[in-house]
C-alpha cells in the first residue's frame, strides 16, 4: 500500500518489513527491551541540559545520515492515541508488547519534519527508525523519556562524541536508564 504526502507516494510497511525485529527484544529494563540484541554496540540518548528536543533530534538524524549509505529509511510512528502518527488511516504493524505502529518507507528528511510533536517533547523524531539495510535501529518506547540505539561501534562512538546527541554507550544487559533520569 502507498500513501501520499508532500506530492510524493510513500510505501507503508508490513509485518514482513519488521520481521527481523519482531519478537527479538527482551522484557525488563535493559536496552534490548527496545533494540534487539543483534548489533555490535548500543547507546541511550536524551537532550542534554539546555538543548531542546528539536535540536537534539536533528543532530541525531544528521549523525545517522552521515554514517549511512544512500538508501530508504523505515520510519515508525506508534499509535498511542495521544500524538501524531502522520498517516492515521494507514495499516499498522505490531511490535514489542503488541503496540501498533504506522511504518513508512521514507528518509532522513521526513524523519526530521513529518511529525508535529510527540509525548517526549517538541521534536519530530519517529518512535522507531532504521535504514533498509538494518545497519542500525533507533527506538524510543512510548513510556521512556530517552531514546535507545543499536548499530555499528563507529556510529555509536560518533553519537557519543556529538554533544547535542548526548549518547551514552551501554552493554546489551545494562539498564538503559540514562544517569540523572528516573522512571515514572
Amino acid at each position: 500500500m502507498e500513501v501520499t504526502r508532500d506530492g510524493w507516494s510513500w510505501r507503508i510497511g508490513t509485518a514482513v518489513d519488521v520481521a527481523w525485529l519482531a519478537d527479538r527484544t527482551t522484557h525488563g529494563v535493559s536496552i534490548t527491551t527496545a533494540v534487539p540484541p543483534v548489533f555490535d554496540a548500543y547507546a541511550t540518548c536524551h537532550p542534554p541540559d539546555g538543548v531542546g528536543y528539536e535540536a537534539h533530534e536533528r543532530a541525531l538524524v544528521d549523525e545517522l545520515a552521515r554514517h549511512t549509505p544512500e538508501q530508504p529509511w523505515w520510519l515508525g510512528y506508534l499509535d498511542t492515541g495521544a500524538h501524531d502518527i502522520v498517516f492515521p488511516d494507514a495499516p499498522k504493524v505490531h511490535l514489542y508488547a503488541d503496540w501498533p505502529y504506522v511504518l513508512v518507507e521514507a528518509g532522513p528528511e521526513q524523519a526530521r519534519t513529518w511529525r508535529t510533536g510527540h509525548m517526549r517533547g517538541d521534536g519530530p523524531l519517529p518512535d522507531l527508525l532504521f535504514p533498509a539495510d538494518r545497519r542500525w535501529l533507533v527506538s524510543a518506547l512510548w513510556d521512556d523519556t530517552w531514546t535507545d540505539l543499536g548499530g555499528p561501534a563507529d556510529l555509536i562512538a560518533a553519537l557519543h562524541r556529538n554533544p547535542l546527541v548526548n549518547a551514552r554507550p551501554v552493554d546489551p544487559d545494562e539498564d538503559a536508564l540514562p544517569p540523572g533520569l528516573t522512571r515514572e
